[in-house]
């Protein structure tokens, strides 16, 4: 992997960039689209393609459980089993740690956990979740990490820094694939002393990019910001910044004038699912009953296929019927949305506009 800063913006913190894998470059910043289980739900890969997705986002512990390693190793490695040429990321399943913390006890060793599928009792070490990544392939891989709630007590948080680090260095050791690349994940809660003590020891570690998890988990925008500013400043200027599961409109452009370079959540297909759609002028329920015989597009803003073909009536009626096809274009809609925003604020840091475009953009978003 090779990152290379194109752009600066006057601020000196906001940057566009290339980032190039042996599966093809990534204009960033970015957002990954999150296909799970090696799925972008209800969308196909060409469908994602044509959206203009450059990288998607896997999880390992995920893929781990179903289909199992020896399908997709049979398979020829993810890319081949889900018919996705461009980069991948693969996250290591830290987060299944934290959300499904009931099934999982954690280790200085790793991790015991219960089958959220079937109950099936297994243990996941941070040479096990080299091994897995390994095999699945993808081209930038992410190291075992704990992450925690938001409200830990900070002495919690503390021990989660220091085996997160244990468990990178150990990451490290046994990455076995040379095509791929293993980034460094930052903890530490809302702990600006804790952060900071993660980032000494991760970036001194020396690997090819930083992840910072453990936001985004209940804390209020404002600490998150602040969290999130106190921890990026300190990360190497010369490789990418990863943010890991952030994924509404003011965040990630809070993100970029922060100098993130690749967001990814599951957000913008989630909310599509229930019939929430982005507009610019803030998000909308079409299930509701006001949109029930307006024949008006989702964003007469928007020139994606579903607001040049389909009216807010139709898709209120699909939705209202569950009918399959509304979940279907209410996430193209969505991941359409997002990913013309990182492209308008890519554009807006290449003619240093990005602080005027970021303002007109939020003061239009939350007029709704």
């Amino acid at each position: 992997m090779e990152f290379k800063v194109n752009q600066i913006s006057s601020n000196q913190i906001s940057r566009a960039g290339t980032l190039s894998t042996n599966h093809g470059e990534v204009s960033t910043p970015a957002f990954l689209p999150v296909a799970t289980q090696a799925s972008v739900k209800s969308l196909s890969s060409h469908e994602i393609v044509q959206l203009g997705a450059e990288m998607l986002l896997s999880n390992a512990y995920h893929l781990y459980l179903r289909p199992g390693l020896e399908i997709i190793q049979h398979a020829g490695g993810l890319h081949e089993f889900m018919s996705w040429n461009a980069p991948i990321l693969t996250d290591s399943g830290g987060f299944q740690i934290y959300s499904l913390g009931k099934l999982m006890r954690v280790s200085e060793n790793g991790v015991q956990f219960k089958s959220h599928i079937d109950g099936s009792s297994h243990f996941m070490s941070p040479e096990d979740c080299m091994l897995i990544q390994a095999t699945l392939g993808a081209d930038i891989i992410m190291p075992l990490d704990h992450c925690l709630p938001h409200d830990s007590d900070t002495l919690d948080i503390k021990r989660s820094v220091t085996r997160t680090y244990q468990w990178a260095i150990r990451a490290k050791q046994n990455q076995t694939n040379p095509n791929q690349s293993l980034f460094g994940i930052v903890q530490g809660g809302t702990s600006i002393p804790l952060r900071r003590e993660a980032v000494d020891s991760i970036t001194s570690l020396d690997f090819p990019g930083y992840a910072i998890g453990g936001l985004s988990v209940g804390e209020s925008a404002h600490l998150m910001y602040t969290t999130l500013e106190a921890t990026t400043e300190l990360l190497p200027f010369d490789k990418p910044r990863y943010l890991m599961g952030v994924g509404s409109p003011e965040h990630l452009i809070k993100g970029v004038l922060l100098g993130i370079d690749l967001f990814d959540c599951v957000f913008p297909t989630r909310l599509a699912r229930n019939g929430s759609l982005f507009t610019s002028q803030g998000r909308i329920n079409v299930r509701n009953q006001q949109f029930k015989t307006n024949l008006d597009p989702i964003d007469g803003a928007c020139v994606c296929l579903v607001c040049t073909t389909y009216s807010l009536s139709y898709i209120n009626h699909l939705f209202r019927s569950h009918e399959l096809l509304g979940y279907r274009l209410a996430t193209i809609h969505n991941l359409n949305f997002i990913l013309r925003l990182m492209e308008n604020l890519r554009a807006a840091i290449a003619t240093d506009t990005l602080v005027e475009y970021s303002n007109r953009f939020l003061d239009s978003y939350a007029t709704r």
